[in-house]
């Protein structure tokens, strides 16, 4: 099914409508702002990075502490009187980062354990499976925990600890669309042409897996950012004074209820855009069904 055909069905549902604006709009922003981050990082101007913002995302503002949400300050101040709006837009390129890495490399690693062992089945599919089922045997917050704490507080290693902890759901996921689709016609027409496994893998299996795929991706987009955020609250994400989305909600509750924004609008922005994610992929879950 086409792009725009793809998108055309989403316009005639709201809920998934809903979530490929919020979606669009998150990595939409998170590309431009990254983009300049980057540029700051090589040219050494710092600034370039909020240069779209209202202010700077680092600089304390002692008479503006713990602002309520005004016209100045749409959600209002921290502790430190930095606004917690564009500090909020200054992490979204972090979190777009790490849900994208995370969910592609769980892709990438699943597909390289799943197609094999679907294919293949076997001592394949037995060692490959239970490889994966040992992954599995560990609660994944917990393994992602003990994973970044022993390498240290840094973006890669939680990146790192992430695709550790999300690519066996990926490798169950492709070995089971590889059971299903080794048996069609086409398939037996690729190895009677001649084709080795590996080019019917990585032609055929791959390939006519993705439609599945896409939509549990698409979901785990937001699963991945609510798990770093969770990581950060426990003071396991990017070291400060970088803001963080699950930092900033854990700073915040010290001073909740009273300076309840501070903690729950950071938080408020986590859900939606998890939210959001949820019902895109639910709608091209839909519609890719249907279409296949």
């Amino acid at each position: 099914m086409g792009l725009f055909r793809t998108i055309r069905r989403l316009e005639s549902s709201p809920a998934p409508l809903i979530g490929l604006v919020i979606v669009v709009a998150f990595y939409g922003w998170s590309l431009v702002e990254g983009i300049l981050q980057l540029a700051g990082f090589l040219t050494n101007a710092p600034s370039l990075g909020w240069i779209l913002l209202q202010s700077n995302p680092f600089t304390p503002f002692p008479s503006n502490s713990l602002l309520p949400p005004s016209f100045a300050h749409i959600m209002g101040t921290d502790d430190l009187g930095r606004d917690i709006l564009v500090r909020i837009l200054y992490a979204a390129p972090t979190d777009a980062l790490v849900s994208t890495v995370v969910v592609g490399g769980g892709v990438l690693v699943g597909s390289l354990v799943g197609i094999p062992a679907g294919y293949f089945g076997g001592t394949t599919e037995e060692v490959n499976m239970r490889f994966t089922d040992l992954f599995l045997a560990f609660p994944a917050l917990i393994l992602a925990v003990a994973i970044e704490a022993t390498f240290g507080r840094q973006l890669v290693f939680a990146i790192l600890a992430l695709v550790v902890v999300w690519w066996p759901s990926y490798a169950r996921v492709f070995r089971g669309e590889a059971l299903r689709i080794k048996n069609l016609r086409f398939i037996d027409a690729a190895l009677l042409s001649g084709l080795s496994s590996r080019r019917i893998m990585t032609r055929h299996l791959i390939p006519s897996s993705l439609n599945t795929v896409l939509s549990y991706a698409t979901i785990d987009l937001g699963n991945s950012i609510l798990v770093y955020s969770i990581l950060s609250f426990l003071g396991l994400g990017v070291p400060a004074p970088a803001p963080e989305w699950g930092a900033m909600t854990a700073q915040g509750l010290s001073y909740f209820p009273l300076w309840w924004w501070y903690s729950l609008l950071p938080g408020a922005v986590i859900t939606v855009v998890v939210m959001g994610a949820a019902l895109l992929g639910d709608g091209l879950r839909d519609i890719l069904s249907e279409g296949g």
